[in-house]
């Protein structure tokens, strides 16, 4: 029986989300003439994308030239082929990296989005293709003041994002000491509203929005896609607690991915994810309505794995706040150790990579024998570094556990005593040596950029200076990597193999193109503005088509 409806708004292609994913497929509808309505279930725009680095991977992008680095479609096919590990559909993977590069020309040429090189080495630079930097490009400064009323529905515009990539981990290093930051510049780019990082990407994305008259509909849920005869006619969405019923001839999913819903997590990751640190309205609508329409998935074990740490009474729009823990595992005079005080990984690897030792299963004792876990540091540390926030000359907060010895600590928050102390005399041997003989932190050209460059080593350094302090450390995941499965234009594809006529995914809210792997510095930003690119123009052709 056909369901009949009362169509509240009609266009010509309907994007569910505004991340960089969701307002780049708008950009592209729009300049191939089609028309395009975003929708966003929050008051805000920018989603996921809002609150990250704001930088974009994209192998063999122009500005590496400002670097002096070359590249090739045969290093970054082999590089990323290597991460992808054979869980991504090669099409996918050689699409993405093709499509990269006139992605960025053409958003710079017909957008207000500027970016320039970062110098940080991919995630794994000593595999085949791998390279030392100008893969990963960020937005510049932008001005928020050419948002007009819509700043104040920019995501993360006052949240402090003043500082570039590139000055935070190279021109200042000040991720490790923020008192290396120069203040009045931050001071005097504050007061005139300018941002960057993740905020600046989606205010110059929203901007191209704008300028082209984009209706954008804020606190709008798109919750059922509405089909008749296998082909999408529009959505039904929820906005001030009714019913809106959108037509449109396409559909593109953009509306991230499902850390923050308990029953799909528990449904397909291989682990707990407790502490996801994205906004948290991240619940898998996308997923939900692509499985309704019939959507084959892939993917689904993967997230864009994080470790988490959390101070209490920090909220972010009503949820505990999670915080990525990396600079405080990276730098010298730190570890990380389960509850048996023993070491399990290189502290040091990316945020990706690093916190799949989670989940390493003990058969006999039937647990993840490194959850729980927790940062150890000393003195040492606490002199020269940040830790979450807090300088070197704060007063230690209520939240940092301390104590004038290892044991005391170890018995204080969990951890069995002796176990801590073998694993500290191992380790303060391993430092003398300057070789991590156990887990190879440091010897990777990204642990080394990430680390203090101007310590005797830049990740290594002994614990051994009271007090000691431990902070505890929680599996998490700046969102996940699973959905509907793909073609190379971004169609979504139903379990029996053939595209579903009229729907698309991008960003978190697609298949992964990564499979488990990361492959630097914004590869997750980088996949979901170059499939936004996809679906919108895939989805102006096929919503033009229809008019015919």
């Amino acid at each position: 029986m056909t369901r009949v409806f009362q169509w509240n708004q009609e266009t010509d292609v309907l994007i569910a989300g505004s991340g960089g994913a969701g307002l780049t497929a708008a950009i592209m509808a729009h300049d191939r003439g089609a028309k395009a309505l975003v929708v966003e279930r929050s008051g805000y725009v920018g989603g996921t994308t809002a609150v990250s680095g704001g930088a974009l991977w994209t192998p063999m992008n122009h500005h590496m030239k400002e670097l002096g680095i070359e590249d090739s479609r045969e290093e970054a096919l082999a590089y990323c082929k290597h991460l992808t590990a054979g869980r991504a559909d090669d099409a996918l993977v050689k699409t993405h990296i093709d499509t990269g590069c006139e992605v960025v020309r053409y958003l710079e040429e017909h957008t207000p989005l500027k970016l320039a090189a970062v110098s940080m080495p991919d995630y794994h630079p000593e595999e085949e293709g791998g390279k030392l930097g100008g893969r990963s490009i960020e937005p510049t400064l932008f001005d928020t003041k050419q948002l007009g009323q819509w700043t104040e529905k920019l995501r993360g515009a006052t949240a402090g994002f003043v500082v570039t990539v590139q000055e935070l981990f190279t021109t200042y290093r000040a991720y490790l000491k923020p008192q290396n930051l120069p203040m009045d510049i931050i001071l005097d780019r504050a007061e005139k509203g300018l941002v960057t990082c993740g905020p600046a990407l989606i205010g110059m994305l929203l901007k191209g929005c704008l300028d082209r008259d984009t209706t954008i509909l804020l606190e709008t849920r798109a919750l059922e896609l509405i089909r008749e005869d296998g082909r999408i006619l529009g959505v039904r969405a929820e906005r001030n607690g009714k019913d809106l019923f959108i037509r449109a001839k396409a559909v593109v999913l953009a509306c991230g991915g499902y850390e923050w819903n308990e029953h799909l997590k528990a449904k397909f990751l291989p682990g707990p994810v407790t502490h996801p640190s994205s906004p948290p309205l991240s619940e898998g609508d996308g997923l939900v309505m692509a499985m309704e329409a019939g959507a084959d998935l892939a993917n689904m074990s993967e997230a864009w794995w994080a470790p988490s740490v959390v101070i209490p009474g920090q909220e972010y729009e009503g949820r505990q706040l999670s915080r990525l823990l990396l600079t405080e595992r990276i730098a010298p005079h730190t570890v990380l150790v389960n509850r048996y005080g023993q070491r399990f990984v290189n502290e040091s690897a990316n945020y990706n990579d690093m916190p799949k030792a989670f989940y390493h299963f003990d058969a006999n004792a039937y647990e993840y024998r490194n959850l729980p876990c927790w940062l150890i540091f000393d003195a040492q540390y606490r002199e020269k570094y940040v830790v979450m926030g807090v300088a070197p000359s704060d007063p230690d907060p209520d939240w940092l556990a301390r104590d004038g010895s290892l044991a005391g600590l170890a018995q204080n928050v969990g951890i069995d005593p002796s176990g801590l102390e073998a694993t500290m005399a191992r380790f303060n041997g391993i430092v003398r040596e300057g070789k991590d003989r156990d887990f190879g932190r440091g010897d990777s050209a990204y642990d080394r950029y990430m680390g203090d460059v101007e310590a005797p080593h830049p990740n290594l350094g002994t614990i051994q200076k009271p007090p000691f302090y431990a902070v505890p450390v929680y599996p998490g995941a700046l969102g996940t990597k699973g959905g509907p499965r793909t073609n190379t234009k971004g169609q979504v594809l139903h379990v029996r193999g053939h595209p579903i006529p009229g729907l698309y995914a991008a960003g978190n809210a697609m298949a992964g193109v990564s499979g488990p792997g990361y492959y630097g510095g914004g590869a997750t930003v980088g996949l979901s503005i170059v499939w936004g690119y996809i679906c919108g123009i895939n989805a102006a052709q096929e919503a033009l088509a229809g008019q015919t």
